[in-house]
């Protein structure tokens, strides 16, 4: 699960190139409205169903997960796994080992969880395309395909596809083809914006855990 997010949050660290040329003009519009109105959420807090689907083994794994943001600080809680970060520091912790891991924190780091970006999957290093319109649960909203323009043959999918709420502007859905042969899809079952979350919320006491259970790896 965790992998699959940071898979997700690799799509996502370059600011939106406004001027590319070989762009779908209409795709590109509703992307633009889409960065005007998540960019300007003060937070988000957001629960989602992460589904995999492997064609090859008939198999189906579904999770939920549950995502807070505030500018560059997160907490998420997925199965066995709570990682939160206030912007400068991330701390993972392990539930099934009671374990924490703590690292410097990088936003620019693709490499590195990042899910404060999750809402943003249309950024550059993407051509884009607008395919059609589609339900997802009551919500009609617009299907966009992407397709890594940059080193394409580095990443583990090779097409995404982001559902646009017509209506709200909001990322419904995110769909990722896999080179595999596998599906990863994110739908988004619950999007507040704006809720007051404080800032203690993205920092993790471990003043519960005894020494041998906190690796910290920090450049201090």
């Amino acid at each position: 699960m965790k992998k699959s997010i940071i898979l997700i949050a690799s799509l996502v660290l370059s600011v939106f190139n406004s001027f590319a040329q070989d762009q779908d003009p209409k795709a590109k519009t509703i992307l633009d409205d889409l960065s005007k109105v998540t960019k300007a959420y003060k937070t988000i807090t957001s629960d989602y169903i992460f589904t995999i689907l492997n064609k090859e083994k008939k198999q189906t794994e579904k999770q939920t997960g549950k995502v807070q943001v505030k500018g560059s600080k997160f907490k998420l809680d997925i199965p066995g796994n709570t990682i939160v970060c206030d912007g400068k520091t991330i701390w993972a912790h392990n539930k099934d080992a009671n374990e924490v891991t703590i690292k410097n924190f990088d936003g620019t780091n693709e490499d590195q969880l990042n899910p404060s970006k999750i809402f943003t999957m249309y950024e550059t290093g993407y051509k884009y395309k607008y395919e059609k319109e589609e339900k997802v649960g009551t919500a009609i909203c617009h299907v966009i395909t992407l397709y890594p323009s940059v080193k394409p043959e580095k990443k583990k999918f090779h097409t995404v596809k982001i559902f646009v709420d017509k209506t709200k502007k909001q990322v419904a859905k995110l769909v990722m083809l896999m080179k595999d042969g596998s599906t990863q899809s994110y739908e988004i079952k619950l999007f507040k914006p704006n809720l007051e979350i404080t800032d203690n919320v993205f920092v993790f006491d471990t003043k519960a855990f005894k020494a041998d259970q906190i690796t910290d790896e920090r450049d201090l």
